[in-house]
């Protein structure tokens, strides 16, 4: 577990967001600990909350495509000889 201070935190969170994304990161007041950062997904994986259906409607999914499926009869083809 990363341990970062207060003023640490402070200083730049985007050192300890990162760090979080790997384990997670035991911040201290005073050299007590006070809070810990975790990422989105250890946060889930503890509480055992899966994502909402707002966030997954959100989020694009990608699909690979194969365009030879896409032009099997020429429908799709703006190369297609019309004449």
């Amino acid at each position: 577990m990363k341990l970062l201070t207060s003023r640490e935190f402070n200083r730049d969170v985007s050192v300890a967001k990162r760090a979080a994304l790997q384990e997670p990161v035991l911040i201290t007041d005073r050299g007590q600990p006070t809070h810990v950062l975790l990422s989105i997904g250890e946060y889930r994986r503890l509480t055992g909350e899966g994502e909402s259906i707002l966030e997954l409607l959100a989020m694009p999914e990608t699909i690979a495509i194969d365009a030879a499926d896409l032009a099997t009869d020429g429908a799709w083809d703006h190369r297609e000889n019309l004449g």
